[in-house]
């Protein structure tokens, strides 16, 4: 208007305007484009990050892996040796120095095999790498998104607080250091791991119009199969492995305990090798190679068989079905459709997750609505996976 009245000679001196600057479209353009660089930029930073620590964590877990086998061998060598040497005691007729030079060597091997075990069984060595391994698997994924939201995208610095924040949620749930920070192996309580940010929680239910088709891919009948695909996961898949988890748990638990105590009794049996009580003497050659040999087979079964590897696999995947919900009912939450991922494009993502197809996955949700309307319960897990 300014101008138009500038060129038709019109001058109001009566009137103040207030000055405002008058928008620019390429510099509205340039900044935004400043803004985008940014964002990719800082993607990029936060992507190298991650493929930075899954190496350090796959580095880290191989070493573990190692101490484990180093570990079990040294054990069980020192634990036999010392039951020979016990053994030995009782077929020579040895006295005075042979026999004390016999009996302070096993009673020394069991003694340092005793303390071995106890480190051995409190930091867990099998647990640890599977730990390092679950977390180098991780950061490779969210390495891999990061590359797919680069690559298909307009990133924005939600996107960077996003990656940010599940990078410093996979340093919490798996710590590198064993002092201090390490994850506690015989816990009190099982809970599912989790290694994920804590999802913004949105009051009300999703689907405010349920009655439109065709809404970013969401309709009725979409929600209802993703509620009992959710209500699935909780009442089967995550509660099975939560279950053997504690189960694993109880083995390992007594497994670590009855090591060191037959290491501990087979020293003391060692020690009394050749007491002047010959029936005395008899029960100490007995303990100290019983419980030696008893040692050795716990031992093995406990670290050969890797059950703190399997306790922490069993507790992983129920925090990967764990995930699976909080990922379901948070989207639901959301009220508008449009701020929803693409509903085809979900569906099939659960699908994949849990090893179905889309139809599989429709009539597995479709049989367990069925169900529950004559109050019954599907025995068939969510998941073909696992």
């Amino acid at each position: 208007m300014e101008e138009l009245n500038m060129r038709s000679g019109y001058n109001n001196t009566t009137t103040t305007l207030t000055e405002s600057k008058p928008s620019d479209p390429i510099r509205d353009n340039i900044d935004g484009l400043m803004s985008n660089s940014k964002a990719v930029a800082e993607l990029y930073a936060v992507m190298e990050a991650a493929a930075d620590r899954a190496e350090m964590h796959t580095n880290i877990g191989e070493q573990r892996n190692n101490w484990n086998h180093l570990l079990l061998t040294s054990i069980n060598a020192i634990t036999l040796t010392a039951a020979t040497m016990v053994g030995l005691t009782a077929i020579t007729c040895g006295t005075g120095t042979p026999l004390l030079a016999l009996k302070l060597s096993s009673t020394l091997l069991y003694s340092a095999a005793t303390g071995m075990l106890v480190v051995m069984n409190k930091i867990q060595p099998s647990q640890l790498a599977e730990e390092q391994r679950n977390a180098a698997r991780l950061f490779k994924q969210l390495e891999t998104e990061i590359q797919t939201t680069l690559a298909i995208g307009t990133p924005t610095t939600r996107d960077v607080k996003d990656a940010m924040d599940k990078v410093l949620a996979l340093d919490r749930a798996y710590p590198l250091p064993l002092l201090g920070t390490m994850l506690d192996k015989f816990p009190t309580k099982v809970e599912p791991a989790n290694w994920w940010p804590q999802q913004s929680q949105q009051k009300g239910l999703g689907g405010g119009n349920r009655e439109r088709k065709g809404n970013n891919g969401w309709n009725a009948k979409l929600e209802e199969e993703m509620r009992q695909i959710v209500g699935m996961l909780n009442k089967k898949d995550t509660e099975e492995y939560v279950r053997l988890s504690k189960l694993a748990l109880k083995v390992n638990k007594t497994l670590a305990i009855s090591g060191p105590l037959l290491t501990g009794i087979a020293a003391v049996g060692s020690a009394l090798v050749g007491s002047a009580s010959q029936h005395q003497g008899s029960w100490a050659v007995f303990l100290g190679v019983i419980a030696g040999a008893l040692a050795a087979i716990v031992n093995t079964m406990e670290h050969g068989g890797q059950v703190g590897m399997v306790f922490e696999m069993y507790r992983s995947n129920a925090g990967f079905f764990r995930l699976m919900e909080e990922s379901i009912v948070s989207t639901l939450k959301e009220r508008e459709m449009e701020k929803r991922e693409n509903g085809d494009l979900f569906e099939m993502k659960v699908a994949l997750q849990l090893g179905r197809s889309l139809s599989e996955l429709r009539d597995l949700a479709a049989s367990s609505s069925s169900l529950q309307r004559y109050g019954e319960t599907t025995e068939e897990f969510a998941s073909k996976l696992f």
